[in-house]
């Protein structure tokens, strides 16, 4: 839609405030208001101004000034803000009058550029699977002489004994049990089916949600794919709709990847395929019906994942979610149907439409444009070289004898391991100057940043360790 569309558009909503939505470095969204009549021509073309010194990741503050780009193409009506058109934005430097290198939504526009650049195609679509908790509360704190956190559900196992309004009605998931039971045991299907309908009036096509598998709530409402930047584009507003469709109903939703010990964490499998002319270049007759050109691009994610953890699996807490036991992705190995490797062919059908990889190590705590674009980079530098993903394993990797588990490679164990990983292998990022040197330093500084303030606190456990040392 161009300006005077969506004018005339705001008008017979009766919408009177247009929220400028943008991504931070980390990947949350940030946002301003503005009356309506404040998007005209002028705004459109030379953007909002905004102090980029106040927005992580982004500018010091002797060089704060920068500008939002309204695109236009992305504009719906804001399911929770009253009367109020929503867009998203690209940013730009007021004195180059170019993109910013370090505004993640530029980087994804640059890796599908880079793409159809090198002729390999012309389109990468990406399906992610972003799972989520939904609890009734959350409480944490940390300061100088304690420290703790505190989620509860009341569909929760550790509440089989509690008392709630007198009484206890049972029905409580048991640990690694939550996929996919009925009501009244799946107490939150019609809170997952108002954030689907909410979803799908925001222009996000669902092809189903349901329990998963952890207990105190895991839900996975999955998305039909799109193409790379559009894809991004709409895993930011899943997550802005889950967490404020959970408010609506007094509840809270979190996208860390590991709040729960000892049951399953939120993962974001990552559906992948490369497109020309309207064909899906991954169907051919390989394994499990892919194309040589898959192969290669597995071969590609494989050898970087390492550093692809970086941008993937982006947290401290990512790291408690990839250890082996819980459908972890950690082995460095590809398969059809077999989710303990950390690449599996998925293989319901046999339309060559459908033909894709699945990546399943990332998390929904990633910035979504990064680790697409990374990822997408990742299997592009394996196409175009022609990487070997070796033979497919097809046992149950966890199954394995501890002789054959060391010859399996595997993702990095902690933060650290993949910052390093990151800094010895990031020149396929840089690549068409899709990522950019200045962005990786920004990206490694935040990451060391997080493990640093991590690493300096006691942890409770510490305790029950050490105290009578």
């Amino acid at each position: 839609m161009n300006l005077k569309e969506i004018q005339e558009s705001c008008k017979k909503h009766n919408l009177q405030f247009v929220d400028i939505k943008f991504i931070d470095m980390p990947g949350t969204w940030q946002h301003f208001t503005v009356p309506l009549h404040e998007l005209d021509e002028s705004a459109v073309a030379e953007g909002f101004g905004f102090d980029g010194s106040s927005i992580r990741g982004f500018q010091e503050i002797n060089e704060s000034d920068m500008l939002l780009m309204p695109d236009m193409s992305t504009s719906i009506i804001d399911p929770f803000s009253t009367n109020t058109l929503s867009i998203i934005a690209d940013v730009k430097d007021p004195i180059t009058q170019e993109r910013y290198s370090r505004d993640p939504r530029y980087v994804a526009f640059k890796s599908l550029d880079y793409l159809r650049k090198s002729g390999i195609g012309d389109q990468a679509y990406f399906g992610p699977e972003a799972e989520f908790f939904i609890f009734d509360s959350v409480r944490f704190d940390q300061n100088s002489h304690s420290g703790y956190y505190f989620v509860d559900s009341s569909e929760a196992i550790w509440n089989s004994g509690s008392i709630e309004n007198g009484q206890n009605l049972g029905y409580k998931i048991r640990h690694k049990e939550g996929y996919f039971p009925v009501a009244p045991t799946d107490s939150q299907q019609n809170i997952r089916n108002e954030m689907t309908m909410i979803m799908e009036q925001c222009g996000i096509i669902i092809e189903r949600q349901h329990h998963e598998v952890a207990t105190a709530g895991q839900a996975e409402i999955d998305m039909r794919f799109d193409s790379l930047v559009t894809m991004a584009d709409k895993t930011m507003l899943y997550k802005y709709i889950v967490k404020n469709v959970a408010l609506k109903n007094g509840k809270t939703a979190t996208f860390m990847p590991k709040p729960l010990f000892n049951d399953n964490g939120s993962g974001m499998h990552t559906h992948q395929s490369i497109w020309k002319g309207g064909k899906n270049l991954f169907a051919g007759d390989q394994y499990a019906g892919l194309s040589e050109m898959a192969l290669n691009y597995i071969g590609g994610i494989l050898e970087h994942a390492p550093a692809l953890t970086a941008f993937c699996s982006p947290t401290t807490n990512s790291f408690k979610r990839l250890v082996p036991g819980f459908e972890a992705p950690v082995n460095l190995v590809y398969s059809k149907r077999n989710r303990s490797a950390a690449i599996r062919i998925p293989t319901y059908s046999e339309n060559p439409k459908s033909k894709r990889m699945e990546y399943r190590s990332p998390d929904p705590s990633c910035n979504p444009y990064l680790a697409f674009s990374a990822m997408l980079m990742a299997g592009l530098d394996g196409v175009r070289r022609k990487t070997d993903p070796g033979e497919p394993t097809d046992m149950n990797l966890y199954d394995l004898p501890a002789e054959k588990a060391k010859l399996v490679k595997s993702l990095p164990k902690s933060l650290p391991e993949a910052i390093f990983a990151l800094e010895d292998d990031s020149k396929f990022l840089l690549e068409g100057n899709v990522f950019t040197q200045d962005l990786l330093d920004a990206w490694i500084s935040h990451l060391r940043k997080q493990e640093d303030e991590v690493r300096k606190r006691p942890h409770p456990w510490e305790y029950h360790l050490y105290y009578d040392a």
